[in-house]
Formats: C-alpha cells, structure tokens, sequence
C-alpha cells in the first residue's frame, strides 16, 4: 500500500504500525459505498443460511464450495480447468498447470483446519499455507513454508517449471506488471507483522474488510517466493470464515474473483494498492461482490442438492 496515503486512507495494513491505540479498519469501512457492498454480502450469506437444504445438508454444500472455490483461484492463476476435470482427476503432479490445480484444491482443503489457528498466529496460518501450495514440487525445497529473505525474488511463473497449454503461472507476471516489483524482504517483514497484529488484536470493522485487506495486502507485498496470489486467495477465505461472515464456509469468493474476470480483479488490485480512499473502497466492494457471486455459486448448488440432482 502508498506510504503516503492521505489522512483518510492511512489506515491500511501498511500503516499499522504507526495507528497505535486506532482501528485502522474501522476507517476504512467508512469510506464511501463500503458499507453497502459489505452490507449486501452479509445478507447473501444470511439468505443462503436460510435455505432449507442448508439445515441438514451444510457439509455437503461447503466440500462442494471448497472444491469450486479451489477451481476459480486456479483459474486466476492460469489453469482453468473445466469443473468435472477438476473433479475427476487425482493426479496433479504433471505439467503446470495440474501442479496449479492441485495446489488450489489443497490449499482449500487446509483452509477449514486453520480458522482457529488463524486468530492467534496468521503468520503461521500463512507459513503452513505456502507449505500446503508449494508441496506439488516445482519450487526450492529451502524457500518453501517462510517468506522471502534478502536477495530472493519472486518467480514469474509461480514456481512453476514454465507455463502449461492452459497458461498456468502468469498470474504471477500480470501481478508484477500491474503493481511493479515487490517489497524488499526487510519491507515484507515489517508489513506482514503490522498485518497479523491487526488480525490478532481484532477490529470493530466487518470481517469483510479484514478479509480485503488481508487478500490485497499478501497480494502487495508477495511475501514467498511462488504461489502468492494462491495463498492469498486461500487467508481470505480463512479470515472471512474466521471472522465470523462465512461461518459455515459456503461462500467461495475465489468463485467471483473469476467470474469478474482477471482484468477486473487486478483493475481493483492496483486500486488497493494506490492507498487512496477511492481505491481501497472499489478493492474491498471488489471483494463483497464476490462474495455475492460466491454465495449465487452455493446457492445453485443447493437448489441441485434439492431437486435431488448432482450439483
């Protein structure tokens, strides 16, 4: 985030530090059309509670979400799998993109064991999921599960030995394109420890929000040196759960971020990244939206669920 975000828009993640005794967060909720979008995602995931076949079929409808989720991240990374492929295939192992997808479904699995870690130590949530994402091979065994230190660069291509047929690996590139080179591994270190004391002293502000920040800032900063955007994607759906707006885990908001497009997603990066009030308020209605889209993904799934069909 801009250093040098005005006085309304200071309080980001970036300037935690500095935000002694404030909830940085809570300003940013009240910039204008926050509270609508975050407003709207909360009662799409309260109607989709409400659904009758959420009563005694939940589990099924959050594997089916997790699954989904994991699809779309993938697809923003570049291997955009049909679902029934996704769903079919056991092996990841093979090109980039399979590595890819498989990094995605087991991140998304993984997610569900952390959100009680998550409050009390989200560096560790986040060291464990580099671990989960870069375990398919493809990245130095030394650089995975911690951030990146002095001298080490982020891989273009996610770590990944080259682009797959289905592209995999340039997200990576199109992040760096539209951000520029990351923060240096000192810069990294300051901002992911002004991140998690935000998560671990906890904010007055949606779990939304949290979860915006959290998603933009990892996003920003490119702690690790592959599997960023992944990663990301996956503490988002952690903080979301965690904080208490997706409790039942059936609102995979990777889900939207694909379904707005790429162009869309990373548009709302660079926004967040600006530090503007502007710009952060289009990023975390970005994020509420796709939440939106998430929840119309789940809700489809139920309906299936109900009329007895696969989902």
């Amino acid at each position: 985030m801009s250093a040098n975000a005005n006085a309304d828009t200071d309080a980001n993640a970036n300037g935690a530090a500095s935000a002694a005794g404030a909830d940085p967060l809570v300003r940013l909720a009240a910039l204008p059309g926050v509270a609508e979008a975050v407003d709207a995602a909360r009662a799409a995931v309260d109607r989709l509670h409400r659904h009758r076949v959420m009563r005694r079929r939940a589990p099924e409808v959050a594997a089916e979400a997790a699954l989904r989720g994991a699809r779309a991240s993938a697809a923003l990374a570049g291997a955009d799998w049909p679902l029934e492929e996704v769903r079919r295939r056991s092996d990841f192992g093979g090109d980039a993109a399979a590595r890819t997808v498989g990094a995605a479904l087991r991140l998304n699995a993984e997610a569900g064991q952390l959100t009680g870690v998550w409050r009390g130590s989200p560096t560790r949530v986040l060291a464990r999921l580099h671990l989960v994402a870069a375990g398919g091979g493809g990245v130095p065994a030394a650089t995975v599960g911690r951030p990146r230190l002095a001298g080490e660069a982020v891989a273009d291509q996610d770590g990944a030995e080259g682009a797959g047929a289905e592209g995999a690996g340039t997200e990576a590139a199109e992040v760096a394109q539209c951000l520029g080179e990351p923060p240096d591994a000192r810069e990294v270190a300051a901002r992911l420890d002004a991140v998690a004391r935000l998560v671990v002293g906890g904010s007055a502000a949606p779990a939304l929000v949290t979860a915006a920040v959290v998603h933009g800032e990892l996003l920003a900063l490119r702690p690790f040196v592959s599997h960023n955007a992944l990663v990301a994607r996956a503490a988002q759906r952690i903080a979301l759960i965690a904080g208490g707006l997706d409790v039942k885990a059936v609102a995979p908001a990777e889900v939207g971020h694909a379904e707005a497009g790429r162009a869309a997603y990373l548009e709302a990066l660079a926004g967040y990244a600006s530090g503007s009030g502007e710009g952060m308020a289009r990023w975390i209605g970005h994020c509420a939206r796709a939440v939106e889209l998430g929840v119309r993904e789940s809700a489809a799934v139920c309906e299936a669920l109900q009329r007895g069909a696969a989902a």
